[in-house]
């Protein structure tokens, strides 16, 4: 982690940003406003934990940061299985997003790990 100066290096904020774009533009056009507005709080809130417990001076305060933004992947991807529910995404772009989202689940896990 030493090596590492900003957030923007970590991989697995980037993959994070990228999981809320494509969460934004895939319910762009949802009318169902609290769904949305949810899915997108918590896939934004991914990639701003990381960043936010990046930046606190003890690791033990960006593993606990760590943790709040695995617990938001986990939040997405339980709305993901509920959009699908609903006929919001089809099953091939769901199962997408939950790859994407489980592969960013890991990398924090292993983040938190390599901290450890």
């Amino acid at each position: 982690m030493e090596s590492i100066k900003n957030f923007e290096e970590l991989k697995v904020w980037s993959k994070a940003q990228d999981l809320a774009v494509d969460i934004y533009k895939q319910f762009a056009e949802l009318k169902d406003y609290s769904f949305k507005d949810q899915i997108q709080r918590a896939a934004v809130s991914i990639s701003n934990n990381i960043a936010e417990g990046f930046d606190r001076d003890k690791n033990k305060e960006f593993v606990r940061f760590l943790y709040i933004a695995k617990a938001s992947a986990t939040e997405v991807k339980s709305m993901l299985y509920l959009a699908e529910r609903l006929d919001y995404l089809n099953s091939i772009t769901a199962n997408q997003l939950w790859q994407k989202t489980d592969e960013i689940s890991k990398m924090t896990r292993g983040l938190i790990k390599s901290i450890n």
